[in-house]
């Protein structure tokens, strides 16, 4: 039982200052089995966000604490008496009205709102110790459940790859990091930089009362700053949501086209794309051979820096025979790698035009994205391609993918597989639990060897 130490009181209506202290009788009424601050903070009857307060008791959310208040009606109809304001993070007991200081309510403060220490965040890859939650489950933080709401699980294996690659883990662990960065007024896109970071933190905490974490709030922010064009209630592709969330953030952090980011500094890296414009398929070929030779069908050549790498998998064969029903096409990831060798070219149709193009990498980020083109879309439905692609969880090697200048002044070119969109979970202290290099995976992340990190999730 702890100290109370009254800061209000009501006398005559009116809400004055009171300095006596008491104990307070009603510490053990809390029920934490009841607390999930995962949700949007707004009072469960008026739907403000308002002075918030939970019910320690039951979980719920109420406006105020005064007198006609949602939370004293609470209080006084059901006898819950213990409240924490959401916001300044202070405790208080209705209908009296009191403060509390109590050092056992810390735990339900730091479940709230997460802190990390810069030393806390420095050993985080050093250790791979499990904690248990308050619901009894054991659970690694950082390798953590995210709940599918309802349809938004091509959001959640995004937001929980990204959670696992360091430097982007490390800069929004620490809220300091960004909360200096100012926005045109009326700007929304920072709500998206806030939701994640908090997010982070929710996904690290070694001292949270489950093992799992609800995205809402995070998801919330992701439907309003999108404009509706990712939500929760509907499904999404992950790559489509990957190239927006990237890029929002980098925007929402302050970063430019030469301006970097904790986004660009992570994944940012260049190529040279060669484009040969093709004559129309149906010319005669005197035609066509006439055009090869003028300036508007030479080879032209620019740079462009990516966030991720885009891999065409090989046509899926469209007949089987009796015996092959049952087998699945399966390629190396070196073969569709050669998209990005300099010699390989491809034919790309746009609406009006067709052109031929090759790539080559001049520039590797710390951490390389692969998204595996495995679905087409037409004027009917979306097909997928279900070739298995064969990975190496560990040295990849991309030196041959660079130009002759970029292998020179590359120091490491070799990369292992942080995570991929599907199945496997790796982190720091042991191996994958279920060893398969055979995978449908989508979208892989790969980190650098130089960061001698192999944390992630699949």
């Amino acid at each position: 039982m702890g100290m109370c130490f009254p800061s209000h009181n009501f006398r005559r209506g009116r809400v004055v200052e009171d300095r006596r202290s008491r104990h307070c009788p009603y510490l053990d009424t809390i029920n934490r089995s009841v607390l999930d601050f995962d949700f949007e903070k707004l009072c469960s009857i008026s739907l403000s966000h308002i002075n918030v307060y939970a019910c320690l008791i039951c979980g719920k959310y109420f406006q105020g604490r005064g007198l006609k208040s949602h939370a004293y009606t609470h209080s006084v109809q059901f006898t819950h008496h213990v409240f924490l304001n959401l916001h300044t993070l202070k405790f208080y007991c209705l209908p009296d009205n009191y403060e509390i200081i109590d050092s056992s309510l810390e735990d339900i403060t730091y479940v709230l709102k997460p802190t990390f220490t810069k030393q806390h965040i420095a050993g985080l890859d050093k250790q791979g110790k499990l904690y248990r939650a308050y619901d009894g489950t054991t659970y690694l933080p950082g390798i953590v459940g995210l709940n599918n709401i309802k349809a938004n699980d091509y959001a959640n294996v995004v937001l929980q790859a990204f959670s696992n690659v360091p430097p982007l883990r490390n800069y929004f662990l620490e809220e300091e990091n960004y909360r200096g960065i100012r926005r045109p007024p009326g700007d929304i896109m920072f709500l998206l930089v806030q939701r994640f970071g908090e997010l982070m933190r929710k996904l690290w905490n070694p001292r949270n009362f489950k093992a799992h974490v609800s995205p809402h709030e995070m998801l919330q922010a992701v439907v309003l700053c999108s404009k509706k064009n990712f939500q929760i209630t509907k499904q999404g592709d992950a790559v489509d949501f990957m190239t927006w969330f990237l890029n929002a953030l980098h925007g929402a952090l302050g970063g430019t086209k030469k301006k970097p980011s904790i986004i660009t500094k992570a994944f940012q890296g260049s190529m040279r794309i060669f484009s040969k414009k093709l004559p129309h398929p149906d010319l005669p070929p005197e035609e066509k051979e006439a055009l090869l030779v003028t300036e508007e069908y030479q080879e032209q050549m620019s740079e462009s820096t990516f966030l991720f790498l885009t891999l065409d998998l090989p046509t899926a064969p469209l007949y089987k025979d009796e015996k092959e029903q049952l087998i699945i096409p399966q390629v190396p990831l070196f073969n569709i790698l050669g998209k990005f060798n300099g010699s390989t070219e491809k034919e790309y149709k746009t609406y009006k035009e067709n052109f031929l193009k090759r790539f080559q990498l001049t520039k590797l980020p710390p951490y390389l994205i692969f998204c595996i083109k495995r679905f087409t879309k037409n004027n009917f439905f979306v097909e997928k391609n279900p070739t298995i692609v064969n990975f190496p969880i560990t040295n990849v090697d991309l030196r041959e993918y660079l130009t002759e200048e970029a292998q020179a002044t590359e120091k490491s070119t070799t990369y292992d597989l942080v995570g991929a969109y599907r199945i496997h979970v790796l982190h720091h202290v042991g191996n994958w639990e279920v060893m398969i290099t055979l995978s449908e995976a989508y979208i892989q992340a790969k980190t650098d060897d130089d960061t001698n990190n192999t944390q992630g999730c699949k």
